[in-house]
């Protein structure tokens, strides 16, 4: 392990420390200290209206009085029902100064799928967009939620399109709120709210953040993130971007904040960093290329399908996204194909990251200014980092570098576990590794490389195929914009590899002629027996592309 370890130190760039020293705080006070240090530059902007680090943590302690007030206290799970908008931040910070957990909830989720995790968090408050109250209504049945907070988005943008944003976001369902749920509105409930002060507790103990995982799929099952878990990541993450300037950057916020890397890489980074962040609810690619154009943005989060769509829009409206420093590319594998499109469009520094909501969630980035960045993989363990490559079998026995198995992680940005789950905790952490899931090899130089999840392995006839590696051939044939590949049933071979591929605007292709493409560049059994052409590929929030909707299309 120690030579395994001294192999990605090795490879660190000379300005990165392999350890650091992390302070034991709460996380509401990166906003204290970062608006004593830049009271009145942006925080935020949201639709062109602008919000000062001081009006920000103003709001945040009126929120933390506002729930003293109305009751709740440490421990206390307060919901969030919210796309990127200034009220989010102000109802995450706020619930964080009173040792309150925050409980991330997906908009795009069914009523029903929001009252499982409202359910199984046990929240008591909800904090809901108003164009999402009605599905909220719904949801908050037969849950512990007792109060329901209304944030009005034309409380947050320019008096001059409040009544278009009114208009546009009313809910559009009906309304009917339980009986035993009260009903206030946010934004003056805050501005009669008095200023709450800090709750003593100890960050290390204390969770933060609900992450749900799988909330789709089966059972939902969140991730319990302490102060401490997502205070140490946020400063392993600013030791890795060394150069970045405190005060001085643009982030564009447009992964949403109720994901793991859309609240750490976006949100908390950019408070840590005193940034200013432009707030998009959901992602457009034309808007996202122009606001980078009209705000000089330094930096974008995301995800590869999104750094596409960037460039091409940039490039076909012509607009100048040169302003970008850095993107760091992470939940799911960057092609080179995108990496090359990008970095041609826009000059900037395109590396891919590695994390899961488990670890707060970043654990490997590719070295950005400093040091090689390695197309294809995700580059090397954080500071304090300490990662493992075991068989599939057992998931005991170290493995040598260039061999492939399960990746196993420790550090302190590690999850405490998994709330009301101690069977599911068991399993994912023991004797101190996070076990991943995710099957992966580490080389001579300490770079690590996800082969692909262990559930999504294609097994034909014997033969393990990896998504991935189909994927980047696929990505290799000019007339492809997105593809993904899936197992499908077989009834000789197991299972056969099939692709669902969108052609690029203008383009058109034959089953044959993706498959001949295939066959001169890999094995045979790799090769997809089966290829579907669509418009468009199902994708989660972020950005993810659903493979579980596409296998599932494909038994019908």
């Amino acid at each position: 392990m120690k030579e395994q370890q001294a192999a990605w130190i090795r490879s660190y760039p000379a300005a990165v420390p392999p350890s650091l020293t992390y302070p034991e705080i709460p996380l509401s006070a990166i906003l204290r200290d970062t608006a004593a240090r830049f009271p009145r530059a942006t925080a935020t902007i949201f639709y062109g209206a602008r919000m000062n680090y001081q009006d920000l943590y103003d709001g945040a302690r009126s929120f933390a009085g506002l729930l003293s007030e109305l009751g709740f206290g440490l421990g206390d799970r307060i919901g969030l029902l919210m796309p990127n908008m200034p009220s989010f931040i102000i109802a995450y910070y706020g619930t964080a100064q009173i040792g309150g957990a925050v409980v991330q909830l997906n908009p795009l989720l069914t009523a029903r799928e929001l009252r499982a995790e409202l359910q199984d968090s046990g929240a008591v408050c909800l904090v809901v967009a108003e164009p999402l109250l009605d599905k909220a209504s719904e949801a908050v049945k037969e849950t512990s939620v007792r109060m329901i907070l209304v944030s009005s988005l034309t409380s947050y943008v320019p008096w001059f399109i409040r009544f278009i944003v009114k208009k546009k976001t009313r809910p559009k369902g009906s309304v009917t709120i339980p009986a035993s749920v009260k009903v206030l509105p946010l934004e003056s409930s805050l501005r009669s709210a008095p200023q709450g002060k800090q709750v003593d507790f100890d960050p290390r103990e204390t969770i933060l953040s609900f992450q749900y995982t799988g909330g789709t799929t089966g059972l939902p099952k969140a991730a319990m993130l302490t102060h401490f878990n997502l205070v140490a990541n946020l400063h392993q993450v600013s030791a890795w971007v060394y150069r970045l300037e405190d005060g001085a950057e643009v982030f564009v916020c447009v992964l949403p904040f109720f994901h793991s890397y859309g609240m750490t890489v976006g949100m908390n980074f950019a408070i840590l960093k005193g940034a200013t962040m432009v707030l998009l609810p959901t992602f457009d690619p034309a808007q996202t290329a122009q606001a980078i154009e009209k705000y000089r943005a330094t930096l974008l989060p995301g995800v590869p399908p999104m750094y596409l769509a960037v460039a091409h829009h940039a490039q076909r409206q012509k607009l100048d996204i040169s302003s970008l420093k850095v993107c760091v590319s992470g939940g799911a594998p960057l092609p080179r194909e995108i990496h090359d499109r990008f970095v041609r469009a826009t000059g900037a520094k395109l590396v891919e990251g590695y994390g899961l909501s488990e670890a707060s969630p970043v654990t490997h980035v590719n070295p950005i200014w400093d040091g090689e960045n390695r197309i294809g993989s995700i580059g090397l363990p954080l500071p304090d980092t300490d990662c493992r490559i075991v068989d599939l079998e057992t998931g005991t026995q170290d493995l040598p570098p260039g061999q492939e198995g399960e990746l196993l992680i420790r550090g302190p940005q590690v999850m405490k576990g998994y709330w009301n789950r101690p069977d599911e905790t068991a399993h994912t952490l023991r004797d101190g590794w996070l076990y991943t899931g995710d099957v992966a090899s580490m080389d001579e130089d300490g770079y690590f490389r996800i082969v692909d999840r262990k559930k999504d392995l294609v097994i034909v006839g014997g033969f393990n195929v990896y998504p991935r590696e189909v994927e980047e051939v696929l990505y290799q044939h000019p007339k492809i914009q997105e593809v993904a590949v899936v197992g499908v049933h077989h009834a000789v071979r197991g299972e056969i590899v099939k692709a669902f591929v969108v052609l690029k605007p203008g383009e058109s292709a034959t089953e044959a002629e993706i498959v001949s493409f295939c066959r001169e560049r890999l094995a045979n059994y790799k090769v997809p027996r089966e290829v579907e052409f669509v418009k468009e590929l199902p994708k989660s929030a972020v950005g993810k592309i659903l493979r579980r909707e596409l296998r599932d299309a494909s038994k019908r």
